[in-house]
């Protein structure tokens, strides 16, 4: 890795952000021994519909569920209501480590529902000062401050995961971050 590039993965829902993020952090993995940190969120289906939503500390595996139709909540994500704090007792400290132990952040999703967190903006904002490579996946239409501020930084190239591009686009992010002009 020869750069701190900041690479925005942008998409409509079902696009493949997340999957893309995961392959790249899969071709990072095997091809050098880097330090990956942060967060993954992981839908949860019962194969046919959304049930739920948990984040995921990509360096200790814990998780929790902090979304599903159960929950009481006056933020929702769909039909799922969120439960906020639940989602900060993996998301904050996950990111906070990365940033302070790991060679790559990852950040995955800036979206509707987490950008209500007030710790989580703070926290995502102290991770893009850090002079490190980051992947952070960003709800497409949201007009929140926080992803106004991050489609506009100079240091975050923004790349959209379409059902078209979706297979190549993890192979361009890896050759971006090894520093290769695409």
């Amino acid at each position: 890795m020869v750069n701190n590039i900041k690479i925005g993965i942008t998409g409509l829902p079902g696009s493949g952000k997340t999957a893309t993020l995961q392959r790249v952090i899969d071709t990072l993995t095997k091809d050098e021994e880097l330090r990956i940190g942060g967060i993954i969120e992981e839908k949860i289906t019962d194969g046919r519909r959304e049930t739920g939503a948990k984040v995921r500390d990509i360096q200790t595996g814990k998780e929790v569920v902090f979304a599903t139709p159960d929950f009481e909540s006056k933020i929702k994500d769909g039909n799922l209501g969120v439960d906020l704090a639940a989602f900060e007792s993996v998301a904050i400290e996950a990111i906070r480590t990365a940033c302070e132990t790991c060679d790559i952040i990852v950040i995955d999703e800036v979206g509707k529902a987490e950008v209500e967190s007030e710790a989580f903006v703070n926290v995502v904002k102290e991770a893009l000062d850090f002079d490190k490579p980051m992947i952070i996946t960003l709800h497409k239409k949201s007009r929140n401050p926080l992803l106004q501020d991050i489609r506009r930084r100079d240091d975050v190239r923004i790349l959209e995961a379409t059902p078209t591009n979706r297979n190549l686009l993890p192979i361009k992010i890896h050759s971006l971050m090894n520093g290769e002009l695409i």
